[in-house]
């Protein structure tokens, strides 16, 4: 198989058990170069636990993960991101207390120049804030108004927006995004995905969510989880209509498990 067609993360036979509970239960997945792959279930279905297992935060019971053909089962997630595998969680993880601006330099720092976190801290972040980059995350997020403003008063979907533009200032080859449209609104929703579709194509993206039918034109792939394990992968209107996909989360009975039971 080439670089060119050999999935950037590979996962193989990956379980994950807490005591009794099998939180995810031999699962086979993987995400092509520059593809949009959304992975949904409802609360339980084992979707953070396995997006836990793909970033390095958990380490599988069984099974491999890989990355570009590398084996990173048991690599550290600082590795991970050193590699470029970068994650953004459901809460917002940004520096409240500073302006939008110096939260993207020391993002763009960090990642690109290995300043540690005090040093940037310590010193002044003026003298970087014209950075070509950080001026371009600004205009591509639409963040420009809100450039000088202290983060702790923008609203939750801008702050989510700076969030992910923190995370792309670090140029990952593989963006992993944890619910990132938990708690917005419409408007907000749809403000967080536009600027999500213009790195679509260049760029691998895996996306946990919820709100399935807020992203179905989104994502390219769909792969839904339902008590550890993935029950249907594909097209949003072929998992959804995936015999097990309405068993599971709409209570629908299908013709095959009507007949089951006659």
């Amino acid at each position: 198989m080439s670089a060119a067609t050999e999935p950037i993360v590979r996962a193989d036979r990956v379980s994950k058990r807490f005591g009794a509970l099998t939180a995810v239960d031999g699962v086979n997945f993987a995400v092509r170069r520059n593809e949009v792959t959304g992975i949904f279930g409802s609360n339980g279905a084992g979707k953070t636990t396995f997006f836990n297992l793909l970033t390095g935060y958990f380490v599988p019971d069984e099974g491999t993960i890989r990355y570009k053909g590398r084996d990173i089962t048991h690599t550290p997630v600082r590795e991970r991101v050193a590699m470029g595998m970068m994650r953004t969680f459901q809460l917002t993880s940004t520096f409240d207390n500073l302006s939008v601006v110096d939260n993207l330099v020391l993002a763009f720092y960090r990642a690109h120049r290995g300043h540690s976190l005090l040093r940037m801290l310590l010193s002044t972040c003026r003298r970087h804030r014209d950075e070509d980059k950080v001026m371009q995350a600004l205009e591509t997020f639409e963040l420009g108004a809100r450039r000088d403003m202290e983060v702790r008063h923008l609203s939750l979907g801008e702050k989510r927006r700076l969030e992910i533009a923190m995370s792309m200032l670090a140029e990952p080859e593989v963006l992993l995004l944890d619910e990132p449209l938990a708690g917005l609104a419409e408007s907000e929703i749809r403000s967080v995905l536009d600027v999500l579709r213009r790195n679509s194509g260049s760029q691998t993206i895996v996306i946990v969510e919820h709100k399935i039918s807020a992203v179905k034109d989104f994502v390219q792939r769909l792969v839904v989880m339902h008590e550890g394990r993935i029950i249907a992968e594909g097209g949003y209107d072929e998992c959804m209509q995936h015999p097990e996909v309405r068993r599971s989360y709409w209570q629908i009975e299908t013709d095959t498990v009507a007949e089951g039971r006659s």
